[in-house]
C-alpha cells in the first residue's frame, strides 16, 4: 500500500469508523485501480471523454484551475509535500467511486444518528431552539431564562408588517405619495430650524416601531433595560437611567414642579432623549394645535425607548411582562397610547391595532385601557374573524362580551363576517346571527341606546319613538364602574354608528327587544341581574382612565391657561393681564429672544414654540429700553 492510500484510510477512519471488512474492500479495489490505471500524458485523448462520465468531468475541472498542466508523477510528488492533518485531491475521486458503487457509508450515517437520538431520549435531553440563547452576563448573574412558545403564537401575536404607519400609508396611497411626504417632511424649513442652524444627517439605527429620520441626533444611551426576574415563563423587564445621568430625572421633576418649560428645554438640549421631557412637549404640543411636531416628540420618545430594549425582550416573542406600578415604566406606556392615537388620527387602523396588541401584552393589568379601544381598531382594519378569537382566547376576570364595548362590536363583527359569507356562499348557521348578538348587547347595556343616539347623532324620527319605551328611557347603569365603561365606549366607537347598515341593524335589533318585553317582562329582570352580578362593585374601578383619553378631539387650550408656560415661574407675577397686552399693541405680544451665544441645539426646540419669535424688531426695542 502506497504512503497517500495508507495516509487517507487513516483519516477517514479518524472521521467516521467503519466496517472493518467495508474499509478493506475498498482499499483492494483502490489499489486495483491504482496498479491498473497508466499515468496520464499532458495532453489527453479525445476519445476519452466517450465514456469518462462523471470522473473525467471532474477531473477537467481540476485541470482546468491549474495555471499548467501536470503529470501524474508530478501530481504524486507534490501530494507527499503536503502536510499530514490535509485532505488528499484524490479523496473527491474516491467519494465519487463510493457514492456509486456501494451506500455502507449512508447507512452507517443514519445508524450514528439513531443511537445518539437514543442516548439523548434515554438521558431526556431535548434540543434547544436559537431563540433561547441568552446573554453569557445573564447566565452569569444566575438568572434563569425561560421563554413561552405557547404565548408567542398566541392571539396577541404582532405582525411586524403592520406595525409601522408608514407601511400601511404606502399600501393605502403608494410609495411614491408617502415617499415625497417625507421628503418634505424630512427638508429644512423656517419653522422647524433657525437661521444659522444647520442638521447634521446620519444613517439612524433602524427600529421596529418608527422610522426615524435621518436628522435626529444619535441616541445617547442614557437609558437601559435591566431583566429583573424569570417566572412562570415570563421575564419581567424595567427601565433604568445610567449612572452618568441619573441626575436628569431630577431636574425635570423640579422644572415640572416649578411649570418652567424652559428648564425642560434646557434639559432637551443637552439630552435630546430623555422620555418625560419630549412626552412633555408632545402634550403642549397637542394642546396648542400643532399634532405633527406632538407625533414627532412621541416617536424620538420611542426611538430612544426601543433603542434601551434587553436583548431577550421582543414583541414577537411574546414572553415579556414591562409592569406598570414602576414609574421608569410609565414613559412607555404613555408613548405608546399617543402612538396609537396619532395612528388612529392618520387612518393607520392596523398599525394602531397591532401597537394596541403590543400595549396591552406589556402588563396583564392594562393601566392604559387598551381592552376599551382594541375592538374598535380590529373593525376599523376589518379584522373581524381576529376579533372573534380574541374574544374567545383571551383570559379576563369577566367575560369580554359582557363589557359593553366587545358586546356590541362582536355583534358588529358577526353582521359583516355574514355578509362576507352570503357573497361567497358559504354559510355560518352553527353560529348566532348579529341580529341576537346586537339584542343580547341591548338588553344587557340598555343605556348604550340612548347615549348612542345622542352622540352620534342619529336623527331619524323613529329612534324618538324607541327611546320612549320604558325599558330603554329609563334605564340605569348599575354600578360606577359600567357607567364609566359605557362612557368610554360611547366616547370611543360613536363613529361606527354613522353607517347606514349599522344604524339599520340597531334599529331591528331594538325593535325586537321591544317586542320580546311585551311577551314577556321577566326577561329584562334576568338581565338586569346578570348585569348586576358582573358588576357588583360600588367603586368606580377604573377611574384612572380618563375619558377625553378616548377621544377623538383633541381641545385647545386659551391663552391664558399657555402664558404660565411662556416664561420663567418667578415671572408669571409680573407679566400684565392679556387684555392690557391686547391693548398695548400686537407687538407687545412678540417675546423676541436672543440667538448669538446661545446653544445651537437648545435655540432649535425653543424655535419650536409657538410663542417664539426671533423677528428683527427686538433690537428696536432692546434700544428703547436702553434709551428709557
Amino acid at each position: 500500500m502506497s504512503a497517500r492510500l495508507l495516509r487517507r484510510v487513516l483519516q477517514e477512519r479518524e472521521v467516521a469508523p467503519q466496517d472493518p471488512d467495508v474499509a478493506d474492500t475498498e482499499q483492494q479495489e483502490d489499489e486495483e485501480e491504482e496498479e491498473a490505471s497508466p499515468p496520464r500524458a499532458a495532453a489527453r485523448n479525445l476519445f476519452d471523454l466517450l465514456g469518462g462520465g462523471d470522473d473525467e468531468e471532474e477531473d477537467k475541472e481540476d485541470e482546468a484551475e491549474r495555471n499548467e498542466p501536470l503529470s501524474y508523477t508530478e501530481q504524486r510528488h507534490s501530494v507527499q509535500k503536503k502536510p499530514t492533518n490535509a485532505v488528499p485531491e484524490t479523496n473527491k475521486k474516491s467519494k465519487k467511486k463510493k457514492k456509486k458503487g456501494k451506500a455502507e457509508p449512508s447507512s452507517t450515517k443514519s445508524k450514528d444518528e439513531q443511537s445518539l437520538d437514543s442516548i439523548l431520549e434515554d438521558l431526556s435531553i431535548e434540543k434547544k431552539p436559537t431563540h433561547q440563547r441568552v446573554h453569557q452576563s445573564d447566565r452569569g448573574a444566575g438568572k434563569e431564562i425561560e421563554t413561552n412558545e405557547d404565548r408567542a403564537t398566541s392571539v396577541l401575536a404582532i405582525d411586524p408588517k403592520h406595525l409601522k404607519g408608514e407601511n400601511e400609508m404606502r399600501r393605502i396611497f403608494g410609495s411614491k405619495v408617502v415617499d415625497s411626504f417625507e421628503n418634505q417632511r424630512n427638508m429644512p424649513s423656517s419653522s422647524r430650524q433657525v437661521r444659522g442652524v444647520r442638521r447634521v444627517a446620519h444613517n439612524p439605527r433602524k427600529t421596529l416601531l418608527v422610522s426615524p429620520p435621518s436628522y435626529w441626533p444619535p441616541w445617547d444611551k442614557s437609558i437601559s433595560m435591566d431583566l429583573l426576574e424569570t417566572k412562570s415563563g415570563l421575564n419581567y423587564f424595567r427601565y433604568t437611567f445610567d449612572p452618568s445621568v441619573s441626575h436628569v430625572q431630577e431636574l425635570f421633576e423640579a422644572a415640572k414642579a416649578a411649570n418652567d418649560l424652559n428648564a425642560i428645554a434646557a434639559i432637551l438640549g443637552k439630552y435630546p432623549y430623555h422620555p418625560e421631557s419630549l412626552l412633555t412637549f408632545a402634550e403642549l404640543f397637542k394642546y396648542s394645535g400643532e399634532h405633527q411636531s406632538s407625533a414627532d416628540a412621541v416617536e424620538k420618545c420611542l426611538f430612544a425607548l426601543e433603542c434601551a430594549w434587553h436583548p431577550l425582550f421582543s414583541p414577537l416573542q411574546g414572553s415579556y411582562q414591562l409592569k406598570y406600578s414602576h414609574d421608569m415604566n410609565k414613559p412607555f406606556f404613555t408613548a405608546l397610547f399617543s402612538h396609537m392615537k396619532n395612528l388612529d388620527r392618520r387612518g393607520c387602523h392596523r398599525s394602531a391595532l397591532e401597537v394596541c396588541k403590543f400595549l396591552l401584552s406589556l402588563d396583564s393589568d392594562d393601566p392604559k385601557g387598551a381592552l376599551f379601544c382594541i375592538d374598535y381598531f380590529a373593525l376599523r382594519s376589518q379584522q373581524y374573524k381576529w376579533l372573534e378569537q380574541f374574544a374567545e382566547e383571551y383570559q379576563c376576570d369577566n367575560s369580554l362580551w359582557l363589557f359593553p364595548n366587545f358586546s356590541f362590536s362582536l355583534a358588529i363583527a358577526r353582521f359583516y363576517l355574514e355578509r362576507d359569507a352570503a357573497s361567497e356562499g358559504s354559510d355560518h348557521a352553527d353560529k348566532s346571527t348579529s341580529v341576537d348578538l346586537m339584542k343580547q348587547a341591548l338588553m344587557l347595556h340598555p343605556l348604550v341606546l340612548h347615549k348612542i343616539v345622542d352622540k352620534a347623532p342619529l336623527k331619524d324620527s323613529s329612534w324618538t319613538q324607541i327611546l320612549r319605551n320604558v325599558f330603554f328611557g329609563s334605564a340605569k347603569p348599575g354600578s360606577p364602574s359600567l357607567e364609566h365603561m359605557i362612557n368610554i365606549y360611547v366616547e370611543r366607537h360613536y363613529i361606527m354608528w354613522r353607517f347606514p347598515e349599522l344604524q339599520n341593524l340597531l334599529k331591528e335589533a331594538a325593535l325586537l327587544v321591544i317586542e320580546s318585553l311585551k311577551q314577556d317582562n321577566r326577561e329584562a329582570q334576568d338581565w338586569a341581574c346578570v348585569r348586576k352580578e358582573a358588576f357588583s362593585s360600588e367603586k368606580n374601578e377604573y377611574s384612572h382612565l380618563l375619558v377625553s383619553d378616548f377621544s377623538d378631539t383633541t381641545p385647545s387650550l386659551p391663552p391664558e391657561e399657555l402664558r404660565p408656560f411662556m416664561v420663567g415661574p418667578g415671572m408669571v407675577h409680573e407679566m400684565p393681564p392679556i387684555e392690557q397686552e391686547g391693548a398695548a399693541g400686537p407687538e407687545r405680544l412678540r417675546a423676541p429672544r436672543e440667538v448669538a451665544g446661545r446653544n445651537p441645539a437648545l435655540v432649535f426646540l425653543e424655535s419650536l414654540l409657538p410663542w417664539v419669535d426671533y423677528g428683527d424688531n427686538h433690537h428696536d426695542a432692546n434700544d428703547e429700553n436702553n434709551g428709557d
